[in-house]
């Protein structure tokens, strides 16, 4: 009994690691961590969910991430170092199905939204790829903006920051929805330091990789260690910052709850198994738990009323 009881266990755990692979290759986890960011905004407006502009999320970011495997794509995958690497290419075509679903979704979803939201999409899509392109004059060349130093962190979680506050906020405008300057300003801010903490461990990981290929990253500018202290410091800033705006306690709650989670992470797994490649993935799941903590908070926090 004891022998079935570990077996069952061992099988059950595999089944969760294949599962965890297959989100983060795929990038579906990461598509759905866009679209539980975007719904939270519309939590913390206390705004019924557009489903078109949280489907258009999803979408676009799985859509954008799959464009970037397929530029950075080796001459050959099967020798690459990384596995997710090897399993992306030697499975293309789940690359190529996803792609496809979104681009259908994507077609279907944007004639349920204003032409200023799809034009204000537009320009955050181009901000994005001009993280690759070259655009930029930087010391005799032209780059793009990964080029720049420490740019790295701080262009993603802006464009994470725009898509999925600014860009549902705005279409909640247009379609009537009652936004506040200071609360859209306090959502902004939180946001983008909450996607800094978010994205920094990632750096941290790559510090290597990113020195092979001379981008300046802020792990390899003040070192690995202090950008750990970073992360730290940072999620206890965005903790206090959180308790001086005027959201809802069950709001908080949830947030905070999170910030928590993400500390023993940090402290338990993320900074302490360093050379587990993909264990700074976790931090793409606080992004979808986040949105789930919040909502069950406020959820909470409604049936006691």
């Amino acid at each position: 009994m004891l022998h079935l009881t570990k077996l069952l266990s061992l099988k059950y755990m595999n089944a969760l690691r294949h599962g965890y692979y297959f989100l983060i290759y795929t990038n579906l986890l990461i598509a759905c961590a866009a679209m539980a960011q975007c719904a939270l905004t519309y939590i913390f407006f206390s705004a019924p969910f557009d489903y078109a502009m949280i489907a258009i999320e999803g979408a676009a970011t799985l859509l954008l991430y799959n464009f970037s495997l397929v530029l950075s794509r080796p001459k050959d995958p099967s020798k690459s170092l990384y596995r997710r690497t090897r399993w992306v290419f030697k499975n293309e075509w789940v690359l190529w199905m996803n792609s496809f679903l979104a681009v259908s979704v994507l077609a279907y979803s944007v004639f349920k939204i204003h032409v200023y939201s799809l034009l204000f999409l537009g320009i955050i899509g181009l901000f994005s790829i001009a993280y690759s392109f070259p655009i930029l004059p930087y010391r005799g060349k032209i780059v793009g903006l990964r080029q720049l130093p420490a740019m790295k962190i701080f262009h993603i979680a802006l464009v994470w920051t725009l898509s999925s506050v600014l860009l549902p906020a705005f279409e909640l405008h247009l379609n009537g929805g009652a936004i506040e300057a200071p609360k859209l300003f306090a959502l902004f801010a939180l946001k983008y330091v909450f996607l800094l903490i978010c994205t920094l461990p990632f750096d941290i990981r790559d510090i290597r990789q990113d020195s092979y290929y001379h981008l300046k990253t802020i792990p390899s500018i003040i070192g690995a260690e202090r950008a750990i202290t970073l992360c730290y410091i940072l999620l206890g800033l965005h903790s206090v910052a959180l308790l001086t705006t005027t959201f809802p306690w069950s709001i908080k709650i949830g947030v905070l709850t999170t910030n928590l989670l993400i500390g023993i992470v940090f402290r338990t797994i993320v900074f302490r198994h360093r050379e587990h490649y993909h264990s700074a993935y976790l931090l793409d799941f606080a992004l979808v738990l986040q949105f789930t903590l919040v909502m069950f908070a406020v959820s909470l926090f409604a049936m006691w009323r």
